[in-house]
Parts: C-alpha cells; sequence; structure tokens
C-alpha cells in the first residue's frame, strides 16, 4: 500500500479502531476477513488509490485495533458503522469474506451508504463451517504454541484454500498478522454459526450490492451469496471465472476493476459481467 496516514475511529461500543488512510477520490471503506489486517488489501490498494480516498481499518483483536471482553458479529457491524460514517458522505463498502459478513450487517445501519460490494460472505451451510472438531484441534493448537498450524489448519479445512494459494498466502505480508491473530478464529467460526440463515431483515436493504464470487470456490460460497441475493432486492452477482477466495492476490486487476466499476456507477447502471 501506499505511504498512509493512521487515524483512530471510536466504535460505540468502545473499541478503539485502527484505519489507514490513503489515495484521493470519494471513500472507499475496505474490512479484511478472519485472522487479516489491513495489509490484506496491499496488492490492489495501487489499482484503486488513483480513483478512491481509501479506508483500510484493523478489525478489532488485531492490528492497531483494540477489542472488548464481549465478541459478536453486531459488535463487529457497529465498528464498520463508526469507520463509514467517519469517512464521510457517499461511502462504498467493501468487505472480504467474514468481513463481507459483517459488512452486510453494517449495512442495514447505513442508509446513506452509496454502495455495498460483499466477496464471499460465508453463512453456515454445508460443509463451509468449521466442524466443532477443527475448531476444538485450532484452541489446542495455539494452547500448545503452534499459531501458524493453527493458521494453516483454518486454510485447509474451512476455507478449503488449494496448496497453491495456502502458498501464496504465506507469502503475503499480512501472514505474520494472521498469525498474531489466530486466537480470533474460533470466535468468527462461532459467531458466524450462530448467524442463522433467517435473512428475511436483508430485504430492507436497499443500497446497491455487489455480491462477489469466485468461478472455483467451494459451493457453499456461491449458495451463501445466493442466499443473500434472493432477499436483497438491489443485488448483483458478479462471478470471477477460475478464481477462488482470494481474487485480490491471484487476479488483482480483475478484482479491481469489477470493484471500481460498480463504486463508481450509478444505481441504474449497467450489470457488472464476468
Amino acid at each position: 500500500m501506499a505511504a498512509a496516514t493512521l487515524t483512530y475511529v471510536a466504535s460505540p461500543n468502545g473499541a478503539h479502531l485502527a484505519v489507514w488512510r490513503s489515495g484521493s477520490g470519494p471513500p472507499l471503506v475496505v474490512v479484511h476477513g478472519t485472522t487479516a489486517d489491513h495489509t490484506r488489501w496491499a496488492r490492489v490498494a495501487p489499482l484503486v488509490e488513483a480513483r478512491f480516498t481509501l479506508y483500510a481499518m484493523d478489525r478489532r483483536g488485531r492490528g492497531r485495533s483494540g477489542d472488548s471482553a464481549h465478541y459478536s458479529i453486531r459488535r463487529e457491524a457497529d465498528d464498520i458503522a463508526a469507520v463509514v460514517r467517519a469517512a464521510g458522505k457517499q461511502v462504498a463498502l467493501l468487505g472480504h469474506s467474514y468481513g463481507a459478513l459483517c459488512s452486510l450487517e453494517a449495512a442495514l445501519q447505513l442508509p446513506d451508504l452509496r454502495r455495498l460490494i460483499a466477496y464471499e460472505p460465508p453463512l453456515p451451510i454445508g460443509a463451509g463451517i468449521a466442524s466443532r472438531a477443527v475448531r476444538d484441534e485450532i484452541e489446542r493448537l495455539i494452547r500448545e504454541g503452534d499459531r501458524e498450524g493453527a493458521l494453516v489448519l483454518f486454510f485447509r479445512e474451512v476455507v478449503r484454500v488449494p496448496e497453491s494459494e495456502l502458498a501464496l498466502l504465506k507469502a503475503h505480508p499480512v501472514w505474520p498478522a494472521r498469525v498474531a491473530a489466530a486466537h480470533t478464529i474460533v470466535r468468527e467460526a462461532d459467531a458466524e454459526e450462530n448467524f442463522g440463515l433467517d435473512l428475511g431483515r436483508f430485504a430492507e436493504l436497499d443500497v446497491p450490492t455487489l455480491l462477489m464470487i469466485g468461478g472455483a470456490s467451494p459451493g457453499y460460497f456461491r449458495e451463501a451469496a445466493e442466499r443473500f441475493h434472493a432477499v436483497i432486492p438491489t443485488s448483483k452477482l458478479f462471478v470471477m471465472q477460475g478464481q477462488q477466495h482470494i481474487a485480490m492476490d491471484t487476479a488483482p486487476e480483475l478484482f479491481s476493476e469489477a470493484v471500481i466499476k460498480f463504486a463508481l456507477s450509478r444505481a441504474d447502471g449497467p450489470e457488472v459481467t464476468a
């Protein structure tokens, strides 16, 4: 990422959130997924900073952001909403994976949001959720000091990334931060499992929404996106052919082009196509 200015935003639930601002143009808030921090966006930031003022937050419990004793997706949503409000008006919001799930929840309290982009938000369907056995094994590895082993297990057994993409993740600048935040995996898996499948409240969401999925991703990501698409009246689906869960790394130009096109489009603009 280009040189960025660090600021802090106070969440209404008490957490102080680190936010890294860079670029110029209309505001784009980006929200990373499980174990990552703001450096997750390092490979796409240079492609979008010429068009947007990028606000890359460290979610609670990692990076330079604080945490609190109690955890829930609702608290994460409050955090994201606070950052969006601090970013100004006509904000676009982009969330990845678990961060996309939290961003969808945040959007329900942000009627003035310009655009919402959610890349593969998970839901507790099929084999997509971490089993209790996998969560127990992750906790055991962390207790024994093998945080990287816990992280690798998460990506192999839950996200199901292929070994080639796991190698790419390990080479990414965010990997050390992921290892440091490995203790947050289980609490987020628990919250995801308790999220439920009653998505009817998202029928009230009227912000133009792009649901991004990889054409080669595990089927549970597609099913989750399709369930959100079925209830969000203003949503569109965008399938990145040949990609999986980390297209911002494997196809940064494709990913960034789709984000830029949708975030700057008119509400009645053309469909985003693969």
